[in-house]
């Protein structure tokens, strides 16, 4: 049976455009999507890469920005990498891959809504989210759906986020809520660290059913009563930092096991693009793929 491939491409290409070398071209900068195309690839001559999808952010917002005026905007982000969010579609598409850009929703959103899909298919034996994000830890279930931090080679699956959030899958947003989470936006709540809140969150399983009031708590975490206090005087708020750190799985999208085989690169598109990134040289190492 085979293994599906979830890929985390804003955040490749993220990677790309902050590791790969600057090249410009007709006056813009391509690095990114050129270093885009061949990390991809290098993703495609796995032996056990046979079926994959890839999401991207088509814009920054979403619509938790409409819930929340703190969470991630586009500002501040480059315009040379903005600039190459059509053209690293396009990349992916040239390559034969199944691309969900997302404009209302999040690419975590459309990766965890594969998931959830794809996991209930009994002939897919395991789904794999391709990113080192560690929101991707809420959609793990045991080792059947696992997340993998390509760039360090580590997976993900229950024992391990357990042993690195030191909370279950079941409550990583809770935790996030607590902790915050400064890529996205989310301040979290004034003391409430990482340890405090696994602390907690092991023994009570969700932000709702923690007490609010310390002297109903019956563990023992250091700094318990302003921990208490914070989060009574903050409770609406950690409840939207829940809502905002929480996935959907509701995106509207077509999946199925089938339309996500790779079949090969899609060369009428590829052999354009590739002028136009002035990298024809990668097309000669398309026979490895």
């Amino acid at each position: 049976m085979p293994k599906v491939h979830l890929v985390d491409g804003t955040y490749e290409l993220f990677r790309a455009y902050f590791g790969a070398p600057s090249y410009v071209a007709d006056g813009r900068e391509i690095g990114a999507t050129r270093a885009l195309l061949t990390s991809l690839t290098r993703l495609l001559q796995e032996p056990e890469v046979t079926h994959v999808g890839i999401a991207f952010d088509h814009v920054i917002e979403s619509f938790r920005n409409q819930l929340f005026d703190g969470y991630k905007t586009g500002d501040g982000i480059d315009p040379e990498l903005l600039g190459q969010f059509g053209l690293a579609e396009r990349a992916a598409s040239a390559l034969g891959l199944v691309i969900w850009p997302m404009v209302e929703f999040e690419t975590d959103d459309a990766l965890a809504t594969a998931a959830h899909i794809l996991e209930k298919d009994p002939a897919v034996s395991q789904v794999v989210i391709v990113s080192p994000d560690k929101d991707f830890a809420q959609c793990v279930i045991n080792d059947r759906v696992i997340f993998w931090d390509r760039a360090r080679d580590k997976r993900y699956d229950n024992h391990a986020v357990r042993e690195k959030w030191g909370v279950p899958p079941t409550a990583m947003a809770d935790w996030l809520a607590l902790v915050g989470d400064s890529a996205d936006g989310i301040p979290g709540i004034p003391r409430w660290g990482a340890k405090s809140a696994a602390a907690v969150l092991a023994r009570y399983g969700a932000l709702e059913a923690i007490p609010v009031h310390q002297d109903q708590w019956d563990i023992k975490v250091r700094g318990a009563a302003a921990l208490a206090e914070n989060l009574r005087g903050s409770l609406s708020e950690a409840k939207l930092y829940k809502e905002l750190a929480t996935l959907r799985r509701d995106v509207p999208l077509e999946i199925s096991l089938e339309a996500l085989r790779w079949e090969g690169v899609n060369r009428p598109m590829l052999e354009p693009l590739c002028r136009e990134l002035h990298f024809e040289r990668f097309l000669n190492r398309l026979p490895q793929v």
